[in-house]
């Protein structure tokens, strides 16, 4: 009799509980197991990963698929013992919304006041603060993947100037997405960025990409919004171009370090206004979902068709 299939779930910050009960539907065969709990580690089948603990995955015999719970997959390849299996991401459309809502929030947070407006508010105060159309602020996405280009989207069609940026050319872009590409299109789509937005995949050429260089191609009083990845930025670049005015401000959900500690001084930085890497969620059936196909897929020997490109990142 051979043994069931069997699923862990590997990570050294997130509790997966909550993906337990979609993964019973999904798999109601299966052996699941929460990384406290994992029992022989020759059994495991498939990991359900987010940072999972370095070196682990390497000490899985029978394993055939490694499984991001979200679109990004650094937080496994960061492992340098990572075995050569096919390493897939979630790829959910419904993600596209809840980023856009985000990105579409974290723009007119800044750009209409409203951070002010709710310091009146809660002194009782009747203040006025300039009102300035939406097409007169320009707002830049780094990044123009499928999330990048559903915000662009948004910001459009309530009216912002919107430009985007990209590694490559791309195509069928969104009617008045103003497109710059490649480092020789940088300085110019950064030059007309009042907001700048990450939505970059990390990569070994996006690590770093938002420091002091970057920040000083910005128009002076930009406004940073980081919904890629902490590793992304370089923290003290950040305070620094805070503290000099040429940032006036900027909106964090990816840090380096999540939770981020008491102690961490953009807490204390009013110019700084952080979230909880909330920016948009997977429905747990759907991870469930695609991690049935893609052991499918894998199982008849179709791996390339899901398996994300180690050398790009994504």
């Amino acid at each position: 009799m051979s043994a069931p299939l069997t699923i862990a779930f590997l990570s050294s910050d997130l509790d997966f509980s909550y993906l337990l009960p979609a993964f019973r539907a999904q798999f109601p065969q299966a052996r699941l197991c929460l990384g406290t709990e994992l029992g022989p580690l020759d059994q495991i089948d498939a990991a359900v990963c987010w940072y999972p603990p370095e070196g682990l995955l390497a000490r899985l015999p029978r394993l055939r698929l490694i499984q991001s719970v979200g679109a990004g997959i650094d937080h496994i390849t960061a492992d340098p013992a990572l075995p050569a299996l096919p390493v897939c991401r979630i790829v959910d459309p419904d993600m596209g919304q809840g980023m856009t809502a985000y990105v579409t929030w974290a723009v007119i947070q800044h750009q209409r006041y409203m951070g002010a407006y709710l310091r009146s508010a809660a002194a009782r105060r009747w203040e006025e603060q300039p009102v300035q159309p939406p097409r007169q602020h320009r707002v830049g996405i780094a990044g123009l993947g499928t999330l990048g280009l559903a915000c662009a989207e948004a910001l459009l069609k309530i009216g912002y100037s919107v430009r985007g940026w990209s590694r490559s050319p791309k195509q069928d872009l969104p009617e008045g997405l103003q497109a710059f590409h490649g480092e020789a299109g940088q300085a110019e789509f950064l030059a007309g960025c009042d907001t700048l937005v990450c939505l970059l995949p990390l990569t070994d050429d996006t690590r770093g990409i938002l420091c002091r260089e970057l920040f000083d191609q910005l128009p002076r009083g930009a406004h940073l919004i980081n919904v890629g990845r902490g590793a992304h930025l370089v923290e003290a670049d950040l305070l620094a171009a805070l503290a000099s005015g040429q940032l006036a401000a900027a909106t964090l959900d990816a840090l380096t370090q999540e939770p981020l500690p008491p102690e961490h001084p953009f807490w204390a930085d009013p110019r700084i206004l952080i979230t909880p890497h909330i920016a948009t969620r997977t429905d747990p059936a759907v991870i469930a979902r695609q991690t049935a196909d893609n052991l499918a897929r894998i199982d008849a020997g179709r791996a390339a068709e899901v398996a994300v490109d180690l050398q790009r990142g994504y």
